[in-house]
Order: structure tokens, then C-alpha cells, then sequence
């Protein structure tokens, strides 16, 4: 095969192969779309073979359907074997959203004469202003006489002039609801838009806005001896640090088998981080807004959204770039030139003490920063991977781009759900959660995981000013037990510890989950949104690793009534004790929407860390080289 290594993304030439193999042996015509085709990556247990030479596999994963009967479908396509090894029919499940759908929806409804008369009477009459943006529904709000089609809803938005940002001005109280097999306009909901608000300044280019630019003198980074880092195909080397960098359509980066070089062993840490779902709902029952709830990951995939990167914009420094490849509907390869971004960054003091004899000690600490961003419609998500020398893994996200807005004089609009962020102008409240999928191997697969609470003493006794301060760590034995909530008040954090493995003090090696950016659903979990994702009801589960559990609320949540993922799953209550556990930690952005993020939010940053917990005897860092002093 063309691929050096069995976790390597598939490449232009195997999704092509995989498209020709199921229209050959599935009869798959060209009223068909394909939603997704990726890699099956192989089981740990196979990999050592797999790397080996021993073994020779080499998969894809195909989900498909029929635009003529509606009729979904998924493929286990073998690659070496040229064959269809499985084909599943999928009754009543819609695959993935399509950029093609979204794009085709788009130019049917601007080219519609309802939508043309409907935006007349607004006073919208050059369609070339016009934007349409189709959301995907979820059972309980799709209406009962168009059940069981590939459904969508759309919001209308128009510039205020040929460049200007369409999402500054709403057109409030007109959805096109759409078959988007037929590509036909099932109804115009049309409804008394009321007053449209005067003066909205929701422009962001330079030249539409009405304030001069402040003046900022340039801040140039360079690394005149080369980088650090050593990148060969998409394994990279660095710091102590060895990983693999993987990418598919739905989670986009994911970062493979992470170990880290301790003298003459490589120690693994992770097999296997990513992304696999990102929940939004909006919290504002309007017309214009109660369908809104987004699954950004399962809907439409952070791979297919993922946008190329541009040297001293999104990445500064001596930077290498890795390329992306995803496909269309019609199972075309495309390329995203310039989809991962790998560079270092200086990380201000990593260690430092000053004595009075010795003098000064100080070292300064870099990172490596492994990136990607992602563009779904309005808003923008960057993701940074950081891996530090002294064996922290940071992971950061920063929401940006434009907030969802509306009218708040139209009839039925929800103002008190929002912030005024224009002249009658509002943004809804919403949530992003993000479910991380981490699928750790601290020294091996043998791993249990420890809850830590630190516990105050009271006064009394031999303590009598109370100062004294305990950490307990208690056993999490099965998936019940596996389901936890972030307590700030008990600084509540999780080990995931190896049992089997001494470090050099004699206590067992660990990493630790250290969480921030969590938060409640604030949902009732009788409503639609959290019985579709019952994975934002806990800041963290914990299950045993199995190769096809991977969404954690299920394989396919367009038009979803419930969750089919986690919630189901841990329902067999399975042990998570000395075994290859896996971690999916919830966490994100409860927005409570302010004037300051119009009309282009600045980036709002959330991030949470895994930290060495006994993993090494002493600090890791203690061999970092003094700096030159400029």
C-alpha cells in the first residue's frame, strides 16, 4: 500500500480505490452521495503486527445512501483485498450533513421564487446579497408531515453591501424548511419579521468599518539554527516527546501513539487523543431559534470544515505544515493544503530559583504546538495540541467568529434569553461542549482511574489552627462509578494511574486529568437537546477501551431523538479497574453572549491539561540547557 504506516490517513488514491470497489460490488450509482470515508484504523492489538510487516490490513470505513429511497448504508471496504468485507443497512439513521447539500441548498433557495417574494416584501431584492444557512434538524422538532425525509432548516441572511458580513443582518421570521434528497422547498415559514432594526454597524474588513487602524509595530519570530522538532511523514519527534499525527472527516486532528523518551525507554502515555463530539445548544425557544442545537463533530464533521492555514496570520514562526485530504458527496478526493500546522513556541520561565551564593538560575521553557481551525458557517475553532518539556500536555481550544444574532422587536423573539449587541439587535445565550476522547496508555494498557479530592482538617487536637490539608484518591471500579461531575469545592481532578508500574520513590506511575472550562447543562433531561446528547450531563466518563465505541452520542445524530452512544454503552456497567480505560472529559464555553463580541467575537479560550502525576521521580525539565543571555 501507499502508506508508510497503518494509522496514516487515507490517501487521495485509497479514497478513490474505496469509492470504485462499492460502486463495483454495491451497484452504488450516481443518485447516491457518500457522507464519509476514512480509515479503519486497526485494533491495538493488531498494530504491533501490522508495524511489523507480519500482518498486512489496510481498511476503509464508507457510509453512503440512496438519494432515491432515502436508504442509508455503511462499508467495511478492504483495501488490500479489493472487496466489500461488510455492508450494513442502516434503517431510519441520516448519515452527516454534506458540504455539497449545504452549498446546493444555498442555490436552490436564492434561485426560488417564494424566497424571492418573500425577501421582496422585506425590501431584499438583490439575491446576490443573500445567504442561506441550512442547519440539520433533531427528531423531536421535525414536523410530523415531513417524518422519515433527509430534512433541513434554513436561517436568511443578506449583506449590507457586496462584501459586506452577512450574518450582521438577520432576516428574522423566514425558514425554508428543505428535502434535501429532492433538493426542494417543503415550506417558507413566514412570519411578521416586525421593525427592522436601524444602524446595525456589524462589519469586521478594514474597509467597512468607521474607525481608523491602530498602528502595531511587527513582532517577528525566528529559530535561525532550524526548529526543534523532527517531522518524517507524520511522525514527529521532539523534546523527549514521539507521536504520530492522524486526521480524518469527523474529529479532523488526531494525535497518535504518544510517548515520551525517559533515558533508554519510550514510555507511552496515549494511544489515541482527539476531538469526538461538540454539542451547541441555543438556549432561546424563539421561531428563529428553537431548532438550533448544532453537533458541529457528528453532524458536520471538523475535518470536512477545516480551512488552510496561513504563515504570519493563524501560524508564527518557523513553521511545517502537514496537508489534509477529506472528499465531496460524489466520493471525490480534495486536498486541504496546509491543514495542520507544527511549530514551537517560547514559553516564558519554565523553572527558576535565585540564591544568595549560586546566584541566578533560571530556564526558560518552549512548547510544541501541534494546530488546526476549523470553520463551521458563523464561528471559528482553533485547536492547539501543546506538549511541554516537562511532560505536560496542554490542550486549547478558542472559539471565534460571528454570533448567531436576531431581531429583538420581532414578534415571538426571546431578548431575555440574549444580550443586546446591536440596535435591536440580540445574541443568544448557548453552550459549546466539547467531548475530548482520550484514550490514554500510561506505561501500558493496564491502567485504573483514581478521583482526587483534597480534604481541609478542622481545628482540634494536634492541629489546632486546622492547617492541615489531605488529598484522597479513591478507586473508580466500574463505568457507574466512571461518571463524575467537577466539584470546585473539593478541587476535584482524576489520575489515571499504572498500578503495575513503580517509579523510583516505589509509587505507582500516573498522569492527571486536570479540568477547567466545565460546566453544568443547566438542561431539563427530559428536553430534546440533552436526551440527544446525555453526554453533557458529566464533566467525565470513563469506559473500557473498545475499537468501535467512538461517538460518544452515537454514530449518526442527524435528526437523533436520543443518545446512542455513551449513554447506552456504560448501561452494562463494565469494569474500568487495571484495564485500557478510556477517558471522554466534557468540557467548553457557556456563553453568556456580550456587546464586546460583535460584530467578530475575540477569541474566548478554554483549555484543560494533562500533568505528570508521579510518572517521573523528580522534575523532567531539570536537563533543560541555560539561555543565552541577549
Amino acid at each position: 500500500m501507499t502508506n508508510a504506516h497503518p494509522l496514516d490517513p487515507l490517501t487521495a488514491d485509497e479514497i478513490r480505490q474505496a469509492v470504485l470497489i462499492v460502486r463495483r460490488d454495491r451497484g452504488v450509482g450516481d443518485g447516491w452521495r457518500f457522507a464519509s470515508i476514512e480509515l479503519r484504523e486497526p485494533a491495538k492489538a493488531d498494530l504491533p503486527a501490522l508495524e511489523a510487516g507480519r500482518l498486512a490490513r489496510r481498511e476503509a470505513l464508507v457510509a453512503c445512501w440512496n438519494r432515491a429511497d432515502g436508504q442509508a448504508y455503511r462499508a467495511t471496504v478492504s483495501l488490500t483485498g479489493s472487496e466489500v468485507t461488510n455492508w450494513e443497512h442502516l434503517p431510519g439513521q441520516q448519515p452527516n450533513m454534506t458540504a455539497d447539500e449545504w452549498h446546493e441548498c444555498d442555490e436552490m433557495l436564492r434561485a426560488h421564487p417564494a424566497v424571492a417574494e418573500a425577501l421582496a416584501r422585506r425590501g431584499i431584492t438583490d439575491m446576490s446579497r443573500v445567504l442561506t444557512d441550512m442547519w440539520a434538524y433533531g427528531a423531536a422538532v421535525v414536523p410530523e408531515r415531513h417524518r422519515g425525509r433527509r430534512l433541513g432548516w434554513c436561517d436568511v441572511w443578506y449583506r449590507g453591501s457586496e462584501r459586506g458580513n452577512p450574518y450582521a443582518h438577520h432576516v428574522t421570521g423566514l425558514h425554508p424548511v428543505i428535502d434535501l434528497n429532492t433538493m426542494t422547498l417543503l415550506e417558507l415559514e413566514d412570519s411578521d419579521p416586525g421593525d427592522r432594526p436601524p444602524d446595525v454597524m456589524g462589519e469586521y474588513l478594514p474597509s467597512l468599518i468607521p474607525m481608523p487602524l491602530r498602528d502595531v509595530t511587527p513582532l517577528t519570530i525566528s529559530q535561525p539554527e532550524g526548529v526543534g522538532f523532527t517531522l518524517e511523514g507524520r511522525s514527529l519527534s521532539w523534546q523527549n516527546w514521539r507521536l504520530r499525527i492522524g486526521f480524518n472527516h469527523r474529529e479532523g486532528l488526531v494525535l497518535h501513539q504518544v510517548a515520551f523518551q525517559d533515558g533508554p525507554r519510550l514510555r507511552p502515555v496515549a494511544h489515541r487523543l482527539s476531538f469526538a463530539e461538540m454539542v451547541v445548544p441555543y438556549r432561546d425557544a424563539s421561531p428563529d431559534h428553537y431548532r438550533r442545537t448544532a453537533f458541529d463533530i457528528g453532524e458536520w464533521g471538523l475535518g470536512f470544515m477545516t480551512t488552510s492555514l496561513a504563515l504570519g496570520c493563524d501560524c508564527l514562526g518557523e513553521i511545517s505544515y502537514l496537508d489534509a485530504v477529506v472528499h465531496d458527496s460524489r466520493g471525490e478526493p480534495r486536498t486541504i493544503p496546509n491543514a495542520i500546522c507544527v511549530h514551537e513556541e517560547d514559553s516564558g520561565v519554565g523553572w527558576k530559583h535565585v540564591d544568595e551564593r549560586t546566584g541566578v538560575e533560571v530556564r526558560r521553557a518552549r512548547r510544541l504546538v501541534i494546530s488546526f481551525h476549523v470553520t463551521v458557517a458563523n464561528y471559528e475553532y482553533l485547536v492547539y495540541w501543546r506538549f511541554y518539556q516537562d511532560g505536560n500536555i496542554e490542550c486549547e481550544v478558542r472559539a471565534t467568529g460571528i454570533l448567531v444574532t436576531s431581531h429583538a422587536d420581532a414578534p415571538g423573539s426571546r431578548p431575555a434569553n440574549g444580550t443586546l449587541v446591536d440596535q435591536g439587535t440580540y445574541a443568544p445565550f448557548h453552550q459549546h461542549f466539547i467531548v475530548a476522547r482520550l484514550d490514554l496508555d500510561v506505561d501500558g494498557t493496564g491502567n485504573t482511574v483514581y478521583v482526587t479530592e483534597s480534604q481541609p482538617a478542622r481545628a482540634g487536637g494536634d492541629d489546632p489552627y486546622g492547617l492541615g490539608l489531605t488529598v484522597t484518591s479513591t478507586t473508580l471500579r466500574t463505568e457507574a462509578e466512571g461518571k463524575q461531575d467537577y466539584d470546585w469545592g473539593l478541587q476535584r481532578g482524576w489520575k489515571v494511574v499504572n498500578d503495575n508500574v513503580p517509579n523510583g520513590l516505589g509509587t505507582p506511575v500516573g498522569y492527571k486529568l486536570v479540568p477547567s472550562a466545565a460546566f453544568p447543562p443547566l438542561l431539563d433531561p427530559a428536553s430534546p437537546a440533552y436526551r440527544r446528547a446525555e453526554v453533557i450531563g458529566h464533566t467525565l466518563w470513563v469506559t473500557p477501551y473498545h475499537q468501535d465505541e467512538r461517538w460518544p452520542c452515537g454514530d449518526f445524530p442527524v435528526q437523533s431523538e436520543h443518545d446512542e452512544g455513551l449513554a447506552v454503552w456504560t448501561t452494562a456497567d463494565r469494569s474500568i479497574e487495571n484495564t485500557d480505560v478510556v477517558l471522554w472529559y466534557v468540557f467548553g464555553i457557556h456563553h453568556i453572549t456580550r456587546p464586546e463580541d460583535w460584530p467578530v467575537m475575540p477569541s474566548d479560550i478554554v483549555s484543560f491539561w494533562l500533568k505528570p502525576f508521579g510518572f517521573f521521580d523528580r522534575n523532567p525539565a531539570l536537563d533543560v540547557p541555560p539561555s543565552h543571555p541577549a
